[in-house]
């Protein structure tokens, strides 16, 4: 196999131009981070993020290029924006919408129409069951779903699900497992019940390859929402994905303690100062109805809905304490009980909001 390396692809690079300013992309100082592993390139063009329209031509002309090399396999290019200037927040305590998305990766997720991040800031609040529910959900009103495990610590959607083992690799893409029509990945089928144990580099790199390696969707189905359950805090694995993927927007998910959502408010503003769109909070664990019938609010109530009006969001649903709904997430089964009806609200009032994003 002929020899790749450095010199040859900035060579081939220097030959497209940047129509808008007539320099080379390479002299423009646009190409950085050339990796090379066999006969497979991968590069970063940068551009401005306010001209990522006009510009979006130069990722494929520049796979063109590299591509006219003798060896070459195949080519990544990847159009960033990293030295975008951070969004400064209000100084109230509110948070206006839309703004402007410092994006570092402008390329979509093949074959996925919406990627949509389920985050909490703080463990314990059900921000697991969540997700697995509203997957069920949007499953159930007909659309193609998918979840990925984010919380490469600590996985909880293989068991939610009862599934395992490694995913089959197919032309280089991982096979999601699925279960009740979702499609689904996740550090815990590599692992299994071994600790994942991984600076924060390698984080970045694993949710790489779970959010791009597999195959979630096809040119003929496309997948309709993608769900991501993300740890708590709002650390490597956070950045990374804002980094890695043009979210759709943003889910919070708190209970109505008051310890809960000063944490959920963080992460919320922690997307927004991102330029991700927050698309509302859903509140867990509302209240628990006694054999009487009576609604007592162990963790308090109303904290749902502040922390939406604090966020200038919605406030999507609230979904009660049942504990068959702890006993079927334990054993991997469905949860059909009494509030099931409670995600399928909050499922189609997300998808009111996607429609008019």
């Amino acid at each position: 196999m002929p020899s790749i390396n450095n010199d040859k692809i900035l060579s081939v690079l220097s030959q497209v131009i940047d129509r808008e300013t007539g320099r080379d992309v390479v002299s423009s100082g646009m190409i950085s981070g050339v990796a090379i592993k066999g006969g497979k390139v991968g590069f970063l063009v940068t551009i401005d993020p306010k001209e990522k329209e006009i510009k979006s031509y130069l990722r494929e002309a520049c796979e063109k290029a590299v591509y006219t090399l003798d060896g070459v396999e195949s080519v990544t290019a990847v159009l960033t924006a990293q030295n975008a200037e951070p969004i400064a927040p209000k100084p109230e305590a509110g948070y206006s919408q839309p703004r402007e998305r410092a994006q570092w990766n402008l390329t979509p997720v093949e074959n996925v129409k919406n990627v949509i991040a389920i985050a909490s800031g703080k463990g314990g609040v059900g921000k697991s069951t969540t997700a697995v529910n509203l997957a069920l959900a949007f499953s159930a009103l007909g659309k193609n779903v998918g979840l990925l495990d984010a919380d490469i610590y600590g996985p909880s959607i293989p068991r939610m699900l009862s599934l395992s083992g490694q995913p089959e690799i197919v032309d280089g893409k991982m096979i999601p497992h699925e279960r009740y029509g979702i499609k689904t990945n996740s550090m815990g089928y590599i692992t299994g019940e071994e600790a994942a144990i991984l600076r924060g580099p390698m984080i970045s790199k694993t949710l790489h390859q779970l959010l791009r390696m597999t195959r979630w969707g096809t040119v003929e189905k496309p997948m309709d929402v993608l769900l991501v359950d993300m740890p708590p805090g709002t650390g490597d694995i956070h950045l990374s994905m804002v980094q890695q993927v043009p979210l759709t927007g943003a889910l919070i998910v708190t209970t109505p303690q008051e310890v809960a959502t000063i944490d959920a408010k963080k992460c919320g503003q922690m997307f927004l100062k991102t330029g991700v769109k927050l698309l509302g909070v859903i509140e867990n664990m509302s209240y628990f109805t006694d054999s009487n019938g009576n609604k007592i609010c162990i963790f308090g109530e109303g904290g749902g809905a502040r922390l939406a009006s604090e966020l200038s969001t919605l406030l999507l649903g609230s979904v009660a304490i049942d504990p068959l709904l702890r006993e079927v997430s334990d054993s991997g089964m469905r949860y059909e009980g009494i509030y099931a009806d409670s995600y399928k609200q909050i499922a189609t009032n997300l998808l009111q909001t996607l429609a008019t994003k």
